[in-house]
């Protein structure tokens, strides 16, 4: 018995390994975006990349206007976070030619040797380079200048008296994980991405309660009422699934045309709103209800909209739910069609989908806020999914197919 409990303890737990693996291999690319969505431009394209968004820790100094950025400087032998106050600094690499000794200043720290108006040089390792006086520790050197660079200025904090020239490049900043909202802010505002979420909600909204409209008038038709010609009409309106969309582009566009609504929300929604899938759904979710509840509530005087209304509809909730979720899925997501019969100049009739291939070229150089507008894109259909899946799965276990 303990053999066995053993047994079937590793193999749960095997499979909840498993599931456990591919469930974070499937999510991290979803991670990935959205926290890459809070970094900042620089952060984004930091190697090695990382998946959590850093910032430099910034500190007020009494001399900067704004707070300075921190760093990890070597400061008399020992590693210290020192704050950057200047960035671009001409420095000097000096040389004392009699001792080898080295220094770096700079250059507006150092006095240009001259003879008769002209530059005194000397020779360093076979070039001829200029000659400078500089101080150093209270006295006077005369050294060679045989390189330029470029440097930052480090202060202490804590004593703005100790100061160090690092290569900012090559210095390691003092970070700290920071979520920043600047991405989105500057999506939004920026590149129009508020009124193509406003348009892409109002056409979903629209084209769901339009869809669940007729699916669940024409659904309870070809389910309860009887009038000639009814299963041949349903078939023949069923086939018009296996009709690629490809086909019908170019007459439904000629269609747009012909009623003035190319480049307007309606030809997003009107020609959406019917649906031969939602109808089939509908009328199997019908037949599956009790012919004989209705006939006495008919019996009762109620009349169809009633029987439609007052039991059909409770009754089918989870049908509703899945249909829901899935022509708000299609509708949030589509591309192709407004694509089709939207003008990209257009940012006012402009769905999300058109959105963001604008925003990927505009905003190619920053991955943040690229990732944020597929943010913006990707959760809301994820969270209808979340709360619509319990109702498709109780769809799928109650309903059937019955033909």
């Amino acid at each position: 018995m303990t053999k066995r409990r053993v047994r079937e303890a590793f193999h749960a737990g095997s499979v909840y390994t498993v599931l456990t693996t591919f469930a974070l291999l499937m999510t991290f690319p979803f991670l990935v975006m959205l926290f890459t969505s809070f970094k900042t431009t620089a952060d984004s394209f930091r190697f090695p990349p990382r998946l959590l968004p850093r910032d430099n820790v910034r500190v007020e100094l009494p001399q900067a206007d704004e707070p300075a950025p921190l760093y990890q400087i070597q400061l008399d032998g020992e590693e210290a976070e020192l704050a950057l106050v200047e960035r671009s600094i001409r420095v000097g690499n000096f040389v004392d030619v009699a001792s080898e000794q080295t220094f770096q200043l700079p250059l507006d720290e150092a006095i240009e040797l001259t003879a008769d108006g002209e530059q005194q040089t000397t020779t360093y390792d076979g070039e001829i380079v200029p000659l400078y006086r500089i101080t150093v520790d209270g006295a006077q050197r005369d050294v060679a200048l045989v390189g330029r660079t470029g440097l930052g200025r480090f202060v202490d904090p804590q004593n703005p008296e100790r100061t160090a020239l690092a290569n900012v490049r090559q210095s390691t900043p003092v970070e700290r994980i920071l979520f920043t909202g600047r991405s989105y802010r500057e999506v939004v505002e920026l590149h129009g991405m508020d009124r193509s979420l406003t348009n892409t909600a109002l056409v979903t909204i629209l084209v769901v309660l339009g869809q669940l409209t007729t699916s669940v008038f024409g659904g309870y038709a070809f389910a309860r009422l009887r009038f000639p010609g009814r299963d041949k009409l349903f078939v023949a309106y069923l086939g018009t699934i296996m009709i690629p969309f490809a086909v019908l582009i170019t007459p439904l566009y000629q269609l747009m045309v012909a009623l003035g609504w190319v480049d307007h929300l309606a030809a997003l929604i009107i020609p959406w709103i019917f649906t031969a899938y939602g109808t089939f759904l509908m009328r199997q979710f019908f037949l599956s209800i009790p012919r004989e509840i209705e006939e006495a509530t008919i019996i009762d005087g109620a009349s169809r909209l009633q029987i439609l209304r007052h039991v059909f509809l409770p009754a089918s909730t989870p049908a509703l739910a899945s249909l829901a979720t899935f022509t708000f899925l299609y509708a949030w997501n589509s591309f192709f069609w407004p694509l089709v019969v939207i003008n990209s100049g257009n940012a006012d009739n402009r769905v999300l989908t058109l959105a963001l291939t604008v925003l990927g070229g505009r905003a190619a150089d920053s991955p943040n806020l690229v990732l944020a507008g597929a943010t913006i894109a990707v959760l809301p259909p994820m969270i209808i999914y979340i709360f619509g899946q319990r109702f498709f799965v109780e769809n799928q276990a109650q309903s059937g197919l019955k033909g």
